[in-house]
Protein backbone atom coordinates (compact mmCIF):
# COMPACT_ATOMS: atom_id res chain seq x y z
CA UNK A 1 0.00 0.00 0.00
CA UNK A 2 2.82 2.69 0.71
CA UNK A 3 3.92 1.46 -3.11
CA UNK A 4 0.06 2.94 -3.96
CA UNK A 5 0.71 5.91 -1.83
CA UNK A 6 -2.17 5.17 -0.43
CA UNK A 7 -0.95 4.97 3.29
CA UNK A 8 1.82 7.20 4.33
CA UNK A 9 3.50 6.58 8.08
CA UNK A 10 3.94 9.38 10.43
CA UNK A 11 6.74 8.79 12.93
CA UNK A 12 6.71 9.38 16.33
CA UNK A 13 8.14 12.28 18.46
CA UNK A 14 10.48 11.47 20.99
CA UNK A 15 10.76 15.02 23.15
CA UNK A 16 12.74 15.12 25.97
CA UNK A 17 10.30 14.99 29.28
CA UNK A 18 10.77 15.08 32.58
CA UNK A 19 8.21 11.45 33.17
CA UNK A 20 9.33 8.27 33.59
CA UNK A 21 6.61 6.86 31.14
CA UNK A 22 8.37 5.46 28.08
CA UNK A 23 7.55 7.14 24.87
CA UNK A 24 6.12 4.95 22.14
CA UNK A 25 8.15 5.12 18.99
CA UNK A 26 6.51 2.75 16.05
CA UNK A 27 5.00 4.93 13.47
CA UNK A 28 1.30 5.33 13.27
CA UNK A 29 -0.04 5.13 9.43
CA UNK A 30 -2.89 7.03 7.98
CA UNK A 31 -4.38 7.02 4.47
CA UNK A 32 -2.56 9.75 1.96
CA UNK A 33 -6.51 10.60 0.48
CA UNK A 34 -8.85 9.41 2.74
CA UNK A 35 -11.81 9.38 0.20
CA UNK A 36 -9.98 6.44 -1.27
CA UNK A 37 -11.11 4.57 2.08
CA UNK A 38 -14.78 6.08 1.80
CA UNK A 39 -15.10 5.19 -1.86
CA UNK A 40 -13.59 1.46 -1.14
CA UNK A 41 -15.92 1.13 1.76
CA UNK A 42 -18.82 2.48 -0.03
CA UNK A 43 -19.24 5.21 2.49
CA UNK A 44 -20.98 8.33 2.08
CA UNK A 45 -21.77 11.55 4.24
CA UNK A 46 -24.89 9.77 5.98
CA UNK A 47 -22.81 6.88 6.50
CA UNK A 48 -20.12 8.68 8.43
CA UNK A 49 -22.40 10.67 10.79
CA UNK A 50 -24.19 7.60 11.33
CA UNK A 51 -20.20 5.50 12.31
CA UNK A 52 -18.81 8.34 14.49
CA UNK A 53 -15.54 6.39 14.94
CA UNK A 54 -15.17 5.88 11.09
CA UNK A 55 -15.75 9.39 10.56
CA UNK A 56 -13.12 10.21 13.39
CA UNK A 57 -10.07 8.32 12.29
CA UNK A 58 -10.90 9.33 8.40
CA UNK A 59 -11.14 13.26 9.67
CA UNK A 60 -7.85 12.63 11.57
CA UNK A 61 -6.34 11.01 8.59
CA UNK A 62 -7.65 14.38 6.43
CA UNK A 63 -6.06 16.52 9.29
CA UNK A 64 -2.84 14.81 9.74
CA UNK A 65 -2.34 14.78 5.83
CA UNK A 66 -2.36 18.68 5.69
CA UNK A 67 -0.52 19.31 9.23
CA UNK A 68 2.12 17.58 7.13
CA UNK A 69 2.23 19.29 4.07
CA UNK A 70 2.23 22.41 5.80
CA UNK A 71 4.78 21.39 8.62
CA UNK A 72 7.22 20.67 5.10
CA UNK A 73 6.17 24.39 3.96
CA UNK A 74 7.44 25.78 7.13
CA UNK A 75 10.68 23.58 7.36
CA UNK A 76 9.83 21.15 9.78
CA UNK A 77 7.88 17.73 10.30
CA UNK A 78 5.14 15.91 11.62
CA UNK A 79 4.79 13.23 14.22
CA UNK A 80 2.67 11.86 16.14
CA UNK A 81 3.15 11.18 19.99
CA UNK A 82 1.92 8.41 22.56
CA UNK A 83 3.59 7.29 26.01
CA UNK A 84 3.16 4.31 28.15
CA UNK A 85 0.42 5.97 30.49
CA UNK A 86 -2.07 6.48 27.36
CA UNK A 87 -0.98 9.86 26.79
CA UNK A 88 -1.35 10.85 23.42
CA UNK A 89 -0.73 13.82 20.42
CA UNK A 90 -2.27 13.11 16.90
CA UNK A 91 0.25 15.02 15.37
CA UNK A 92 3.46 17.12 16.73
CA UNK A 93 4.56 20.07 14.43
CA UNK A 94 8.11 20.15 15.09
CA UNK A 95 9.99 22.80 13.23
CA UNK A 96 13.70 22.67 12.37
CA UNK A 97 14.42 25.73 14.75
CA UNK A 98 13.06 24.03 17.65
CA UNK A 99 9.61 25.56 17.72
CA UNK A 100 6.63 22.84 17.91
CA UNK A 101 3.49 22.75 18.89
CA UNK A 102 0.48 19.56 19.94
CA UNK A 103 -2.55 19.26 17.80
CA UNK A 104 -5.57 16.70 18.76
CA UNK A 105 -8.20 15.79 16.29
CA UNK A 106 -11.72 15.39 17.96
CA UNK A 107 -15.18 15.53 15.92
CA UNK A 108 -17.17 17.73 17.59
CA UNK A 109 -18.18 16.67 20.92
CA UNK A 110 -17.53 18.97 23.93
CA UNK A 111 -16.47 15.79 25.61
CA UNK A 112 -14.14 14.86 23.26
CA UNK A 113 -12.81 18.57 22.50
CA UNK A 114 -12.11 18.44 26.72
CA UNK A 115 -10.30 15.57 26.70
CA UNK A 116 -7.83 16.70 23.56
CA UNK A 117 -7.17 19.70 25.56
CA UNK A 118 -6.72 18.07 28.52
CA UNK A 119 -4.24 15.87 26.87
CA UNK A 120 -2.35 18.62 25.51
CA UNK A 121 -2.21 20.64 28.88
CA UNK A 122 -0.58 17.81 30.29
CA UNK A 123 1.64 17.06 27.81
CA UNK A 124 3.40 20.31 27.15
CA UNK A 125 3.90 20.04 31.15
CA UNK A 126 5.65 17.03 30.83
CA UNK A 127 8.70 18.59 28.45
CA UNK A 128 11.61 19.93 30.08
CA UNK A 129 11.46 23.54 28.54
CA UNK A 130 15.33 23.83 29.98
CA UNK A 131 16.14 21.05 27.17
CA UNK A 132 13.16 22.66 24.65
CA UNK A 133 11.25 25.22 24.04
CA UNK A 134 8.08 25.71 25.25
CA UNK A 135 5.06 24.87 22.86
CA UNK A 136 4.12 27.49 20.13
CA UNK A 137 0.28 26.67 20.60
CA UNK A 138 -1.83 23.98 21.89
CA UNK A 139 -4.66 23.14 19.20
CA UNK A 140 -7.70 20.82 18.85
CA UNK A 141 -8.88 20.56 15.58
CA UNK A 142 -12.34 19.89 15.30
CA UNK A 143 -15.21 19.54 13.05
CA UNK A 144 -16.82 22.61 14.66
CA UNK A 145 -17.66 25.39 12.81
CA UNK A 146 -16.24 28.65 14.46
CA UNK A 147 -12.23 29.11 15.75
CA UNK A 148 -11.67 29.95 18.86
CA UNK A 149 -8.76 30.49 21.66
CA UNK A 150 -9.88 29.35 25.06
CA UNK A 151 -9.13 30.42 28.39
CA UNK A 152 -6.49 28.36 29.26
CA UNK A 153 -4.84 29.73 25.72
CA UNK A 154 -5.49 26.24 23.81
CA UNK A 155 -7.18 27.00 20.37
CA UNK A 156 -10.04 24.77 18.83
CA UNK A 157 -10.26 25.06 15.61
CA UNK A 158 -12.33 24.29 12.72
CA UNK A 159 -10.76 21.49 10.55
CA UNK A 160 -12.49 23.26 7.44
CA UNK A 161 -9.35 26.15 8.35
CA UNK A 162 -6.82 23.65 6.52
CA UNK A 163 -6.77 25.47 3.48
CA UNK A 164 -3.94 27.34 1.75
Amino acid sequence: MKELYVVEDLPAWNPNLRSKAAVRTSDTRHYVDPSIACAALGLGPHDLINDLKTFGVLLASLCIRDLHVYAEKMDGLAYHFRDSAGLEADAVIHLRNGAWAPVEVELFSNDRIEEGVKNLIKLSEMVDTTKMKKPSFLMVLTGTECAYRRPDGVYVVPSSCLKD
